[in-house]
């Protein structure tokens, strides 16, 4: 559906000369929703206009259903933009014109006749739930409400693809949670394939099928939302994961274990990551019963990834060595990730 490949942009020339991009490769399969998410500064917002060539790349190549968009005639260009909506962070909207006008915008400058530009935009309004506001003006909406405005005006020309560029940071949380559902929505019905960026790992977790992280204008990592943040491996990526799962043990509790294990080598300690139907699995209730040790929950945290359960847990396995050593082995027999936790490196 979507390849970048290769993607450099460069601003600038000698002393001046800035890489924002640096050899972005990424794959959006139709109908995904694709997150891509990084600090300010990042690169992702160069990136996101590189799909739409609102920015070109200084080289590469950004394919769309397999055409090669950098090498079509304006002309040609003009018409495969059509396909693609655009959705912004501040609304963009014609504080002028009413609400139905600024829907109808992309319509009426296409040249539509009036009864199909009518007949679309009071469709749309109903879709994104503003079929009451049609004759009111920007200022008169709400944030939720001025997004809904522009989703419903970036889906006027029925596109194949939705780019939205930090399009709930302007927003509080419950209304983000609405715009993000709105989105699925849009997806699910419209089979629009999505490529948002964001700086919020909570939008990942909750829309997105793949996610990518951008870092100095390189993507670090990128993967589906459930193998990223289950196994992250950059610490950039972990520094997100960790604002949303809590991963770290809490500061007293990491002094207590210190302490009570500062005269040994070797402790018991592991992280156990449940994925799906084995969160639902009673696997420390299991263990206690069929081995001879003691298991000491210290942190967990339990949350949802596209409707998935995923849960971490850092236990503490009590007992003789052979009894540890058992217990272990069953533990890494079920559908979970297990990893050892050195509480004296942390």
């Amino acid at each position: 559906m979507l390849v970048l490949k290769d993607i450099h942009k460069v601003y600038g020339k000698d002393k001046k000369r800035v890489e924002a991009l640096k050899g972005i490769n990424l794959e959006v399969g139709k109908g995904e929703i694709f997150g891509v998410i990084g600090f300010s500064g990042a690169g992702k917002s160069t990136l996101i206009r590189c799909v739409n060539l609102l920015e070109r790349p200084t080289s590469g190549q950004v394919l769309i259903n397999n055409v090669d968009m950098q090498k079509l005639p304006p002309r040609h260009l003009r018409k495969e933009r059509k396909k693609i909506g655009m959705i912004f962070q501040q609304f963009n909207l014609l504080n002028a014109k009413t609400v139905f006008k600024n829907v109808a915008m992309p319509l009426i400058i296409d040249g539509r006749p009036k009864q199909e530009i009518e007949k679309k935009v009071n469709e749309l309004l109903s879709f994104v739930g503003l079929s009451d506001k049609a004759k009111q003006y920007p200022e008169q909406l709400s944030g939720g409400q001025k997004q809904r405005v522009g989703i419903a005006r970036a889906l006027a020309t029925d596109p194949h693809i939705l780019l939205c560029d930090e399009a709930t940071s302007a927003l509080d949380p419950d209304t983000t949670q609405s715009i993000l559902e709105l989105l699925k929505k849009v997806r699910n019905e419209l089979g629009i394939t999505i490529l948002i960026i964001t700086h919020e790992m909570n939008v990942i977790r909750d829309i997105c099928d793949k996610v990518a992280v951008i870092d100095g204008g390189v993507i670090v990592e990128q993967g589906s939302v459930l193998d990223v943040f289950s196994e992250p491996k950059k610490e950039i990526t972990k520094n997100f994961v960790r604002t949303i799962l809590n991963d770290e043990i809490p500061p007293t509790i990491k002094t207590f274990i210190k302490t009570k294990h500062q005269h040994s080598d070797s402790h018991y300690m592991y992280r156990v990551l449940f994925k799906g139907a084995s969160a639902n699995n009673p696997l420390l209730s299991n263990i206690a019963k069929q081995f001879p040790v003691d298991v000491n929950v210290i942190h967990g945290t339990i949350t949802e990834l596209q409707g998935i359960p995923f849960g971490n847990l850092i236990i503490e396995l009590q007992g003789k060595p052979e009894d540890i050593k058992q217990a272990l082995a069953f533990i890494k027999q079920q559908e979970v990730i297990v990893k050892e936790v050195d509480i004296h490196a942390t």
